[in-house]
């Protein structure tokens, strides 16, 4: 076979990359269960987030000013995971709030949020997809 065929290039994504996300999937549940509060852009990322399960405090970003939100969040959480969009606003706005994070002795974790960005970037492009593209995997693999 040929690098580049049209039969290599319509290929389906591979199982490990199903058991990656769900890896990352479970990491965010496990968090969350142990109180970590998720960043989040806005309302539909929210309700994805509980679409997969999610039992946690989920924070929306779009709702104030990243300064405040940063100062209310590392007050009442003592984890907070960032999981905005991997486009261009979700990029500025993680580095953003993960700054003012910073400023307040916050130590968020942005590396899911980095891992998944890398996994499902071609894919899908925000946080509100993710429990359709998991179930959409799931379904391709039979689990």
């Amino acid at each position: 076979m040929i690098w580049g065929s049209v039969e290599h290039e319509c290929r389906p994504k591979r199982t490990y990359d199903l058991e990656a996300l769900e890896e990352l999937i479970a990491s965010l549940l496990d968090a969350s269960c142990q109180g970590a509060a998720i960043i989040v852009e806005g309302r539909r990322d929210l309700q994805a987030l509980r679409a997969l399960g999610l039992p946690g405090p989920v924070i929306m970003a779009s709702r104030r000013s990243a300064l405040d939100l940063a100062e209310d969040a590392a007050r009442s959480y003592s984890q907070i995971i960032l999981l905005t969009d991997w486009d261009d606003k979700g990029d500025e706005m993680c580095k953003t709030i993960e700054c003012h994070l910073r400023s307040v002795g916050s130590q968020p974790d942005s590396e899911i949020r980095s891992r998944l960005k890398k996994l499902v970037k071609k894919e899908i492009k925000d946080v509100e997809s993710l429990s359709r593209y998991a179930e959409r995997m799931r379904e391709q693999y039979g689990i």
